[in-house]
């Protein structure tokens, strides 16, 4: 099982950047997934996460009207697009997948079963 994450890299801060998150290796049927990210020094926090369907969308108070999450479960890619950037954005960024989830999208990262390896987003001001 692998995920791959790529789109990172340069932008300056008001600008945008599309993350994906493409999967192999099993069916994600029923899995939630979900985007995180890691500044250096800092704990992984929570940036979003998306139902198996797409119905279902959650995101952390700090991109909440900036950023967007979307799947498209055919192609097994899971996407984050990032438009007004800030500084305080710059982080690695992470994709997760898990199935142990019911009714709310689940926010702590010990709830998610697989990690991609990551990308870097550096927002410069």
């Amino acid at each position: 099982v692998q995920l791959q994450a790529s789109g990172g890299g340069l932008v300056q801060a008001g600008g945008s950047l599309r993350l994906s998150c493409a999967a192999s290796g099993r069916t994600f049927s029923g899995y939630a997934m979900g985007w995180f990210r890691q500044a250096p020094g800092k704990e992984r926090e929570f940036v979003g996460a998306i139902s198996w369907s797409g119905g279902r969308t959650s995101y952390a108070d700090s991109v909440k009207g900036r950023f967007t999450i979307s799947r498209d479960n055919a192609r097994n890619t899971v996407y984050l697009q990032m438009n007004s950037l800030k500084p305080e954005d710059t982080a690695v960024y992470y994709c997760a997948a898990t199935d142990n989830w019911r009714f709310v999208l689940p926010t702590r990262p010990v709830t998610y079963d697989y990690w991609g390896q990551g990308t870097l987003v550096t927002v410069s001001s």
